[in-house]
């Protein structure tokens, strides 16, 4: 174990709003305390899987972002979450869309990876999936907070198409290289308030929201999420990497803010490659991130 260690997350990105002012020391507290949970991992020999996974978990379990508890309410009321991660190691990943009761999403894709040979599940099977794996469930009542409620109430009093040109939306996400130079990215969220129901994000699609590989680099996106899909962002990120010999942060602003300079809509992404080397880009008012620069020392900014 002699290669150096990194970790970077994110929460977010997207329109500025009164929420997030008058709660930017808490949203900085999560983010601090979710970058530190997986910086320990890798401090103590952990895998960058372990370490990103342990990163969203704490996302997840924090009311503030928009995964697991939290979540935004779909068109009906309900939660309906989506999950990613992937190892760079052997390209392995595993993802789930539409979960409603696992308290963690991202620890059920994770056991999609490593317990089957499939790589999404979806829908109730992915909720009988998880409680068969002996995953924590909640009640719907748990992942309904009061200001999810509220941006729910506010979605149904426009009509649909009102609602899904709205730009309210949150990710969370976190990438790592381990010690023994190893790359994984994982991805979460609760999509987008008023969503249609059966409407799936880019945080479990492979190559748009979520991506690894050991040869380039993790990524892990936020945004607009059919733009992330679209445009196949987080993949395009490591191509520009492999193809162009960027570097990372150049790759990062290349793709953001270059090739897809005339799309309409916001794009974040936090990455790391294999030296250790941190990449963040993004074209919108706000994205709450965290890392751990090479002194050990966690930096979190939201704009």
């Amino acid at each position: 174990m002699e290669n150096k260690i990194a970790i970077a997350i994110h929460g977010g990105a997207g329109e500025d709003s009164e929420f997030i002012r008058r709660n930017l020391g808490v949203y900085k507290a999560g983010l601090r305390e979710a970058v530190l949970a997986g910086y320990k991992i890798l401090q103590n020999r952990g895998t960058a899987l372990d370490a990103v996974t342990a990163a969203v978990v704490s996302m997840e379990d924090n009311y503030l972002f928009n995964a697991g508890k939290g979540s935004a309410l779909n068109i009906e009321g309900n939660v309906a979450m989506d999950a990613a991660v992937m190892d760079g190691k052997d390209i392995r990943a595993g993802a789930i869309a539409l979960l409603s009761h696992a308290k963690n999403p991202v620890e059920v894709a994770k056991a999609v990876m490593v317990q089957t040979n499939h790589v999404l599940l979806a829908g109730e099977a992915a909720d009988d999936f998880a409680e068969s794996m002996k995953l924590p469930q909640k009640e719907q009542s748990y992942f309904k907070t009061e200001h999810q409620q509220e941006e729910y109430e506010k979605a149904k009093a426009d009509s649909v198409s009102q609602a899904l040109k709205k730009k309210n939306r949150g990710t969370v996400g976190a990438v790592a290289l381990d010690g023994y130079g190893n790359l994984a990215a994982a991805t979460s969220t609760g999509g987008m308030p008023g969503k249609l129901a059966g409407r799936l994000g880019d945080s479990c699609i492979i190559g748009a929201g979520c991506y690894a590989n050991n040869h380039t680099c993790a990524v892990s996106g936020t945004g607009d999420g059919e733009l992330l899909i679209t445009h196949v962002i987080a993949h395009s990120i490591a191509m520009v990497v492999e193809l162009k010999g960027l570097s990372l942060q150049q790759a990062c602003d290349y793709v953001v803010h270059k090739k897809n300079a005339e799309i309409e809509g916001d794009i974040g992404v936090v990455s790391v490659d294999r030296n250790g080397n941190i990449g963040m880009a993004f074209n919108s008012e706000r994205m709450h991130r965290a890392w751990m620069d090479r002194n050990g020392n966690v930096q979190s900014e939201i704009y």
